[in-house]
């Protein structure tokens, strides 16, 4: 795995905590087996699904198991699986930075967007290479609206960067 998407996944853990659900197949395992030798374990919950026999709609044919992986499962089971694990839900009174957001302070769909998303990321601590899209899930997993807008804010002083919403005479 990337240096860098390591560090967003360490970085995601330490903030936010993560929780692991994976089919119970080889490669499930595998990937539990990965997290668990780069995230600090106090930080990761593991939920399990049961096994169902089954096959999944989308597929052609079942899983060599005969047993029906995460997709499959019926949403019930998921809350049930996530429940046994220990997650909980935190609240979060601030609204998440959208995608409207993203364009008007010039990070999507600009000239220099890509430029001003890569010179954030940087100040943010995250993977240089995020589409708009990827940054955006990443603040709202990261950060509230508020430590968002502050970090874009301080960046535009330090450098210079003026957002589209000033271009446009909005602020």
């Amino acid at each position: 795995m990337q240096k860098q998407k390591r560090k967003l996944l360490q970085k995601l853990a330490e903030r936010r905590g993560l929780i692991v659900l994976t089919d119970s197949d080889a490669a499930g395992f595998l990937i539990r087996n990965h997290i668990k030798g780069i995230v600090d374990p106090a930080f990761v919950k593991h939920a399990y699904i049961p096994d169902v026999p089954g096959k999944e709609r989308r597929k052609r044919t079942g899983s060599r198991a005969g047993t029906l992986g995460v997709e499959g499962m019926e949403p019930e089971v998921l809350l049930e699986a996530l429940r046994r694990c220990g997650a909980t839900l935190a609240e979060n009174s601030s609204s998440p930075v959208t995608k409207a957001d993203m364009y008007a302070l010039g990070l999507s769909g600009g000239t220099d967007s890509a430029r001003r998303r890569k010179a954030l990321q940087k100040a943010l601590s995250l993977p240089e290479n995020l589409s708009a899209n990827a940054l955006l899930d990443a603040v709202n997993s990261l950060y509230d609206r508020q430590e968002f807008l502050s970090a874009v804010e301080l960046l535009e002083k330090e450098s210079g960067c003026v957002s589209a919403q000033e271009h446009s005479g909005g602020g």
